[in-house]
């Protein structure tokens, strides 16, 4: 799974393509219709998300030094929870993550609107479309909200304890535990 992360971080172009094909196959399975339109549609309705996307990753690059592959070691660090030791990489790792939780700052809300959204569709297929499309749009809606709430909540925790790690004194906080009791944090 790691090879994969980091050929995503250094390919900023495979996710949208990725997601294309996705977006366009659901969307061609619940409504169907012509795939070709499908396709073109998904396309034009990603053209926004790739130009976040490509502005987004340009900053993170610049915050990383300008370097992709330090980046891409950024990135390895924070998912396996590893705290740089060298001070110019937690300088970097500090950035990204205050970043990234300052971007992340209106998650809460965002969630419980596109929850509403996919509620809102699912009931107006109801209305007009046959009743296994809107079971299927109805079950994409929950394990895709399930998913999203799931992931997010485990991207603040993570980006959160890298935070509170990289506040500490101690370049590499690791829990000792003594032989008979619970674990003994450092800088605690």
């Amino acid at each position: 799974m790691g090879r994969i992360n980091d050929f995503f971080i250094r390919h900023v172009w495979a996710p949208i393509v990725l997601g294309v094909v996705v977006a366009s196959v659901v969307t061609w399975v619940l409504f169907g219709g012509n795939p070709v339109a499908n396709v073109v549609r998904t396309c034009l309705y990603s053209a926004a998300g790739l130009g976040f996307m490509l502005a987004r990753r340009r900053n993170e690059k610049r915050a990383a030094g300008g370097s992709m592959d330090r980046l891409v070691r950024v990135e390895q660090r924070l998912r396996a929870g590893e705290t740089p030791s060298d001070p110019e990489d937690r300088r970097i790792m500090r950035e990204i993550v205050e970043r990234r939780l300052h971007q992340t700052r209106n998650r809460v809300p965002a969630l419980v609107f596109l929850a509403l959204l996919f509620a809102g569709v699912t009931v107006l297929t109801g209305f007009t479309a046959s009743p296994w499309r809107t079971v299927g749009l109805a079950v994409f809606g929950v394990v895709f909200l399930g998913w999203m709430i799931w992931n997010s909540n485990r991207q603040t925790h993570r980006l959160r304890t890298m935070r509170d790690a990289l506040q500490g004194g101690d370049p590499a906080p690791t829990a000792a535990r003594p032989a008979d009791g619970p674990p003994i944090h450092p800088a605690a």
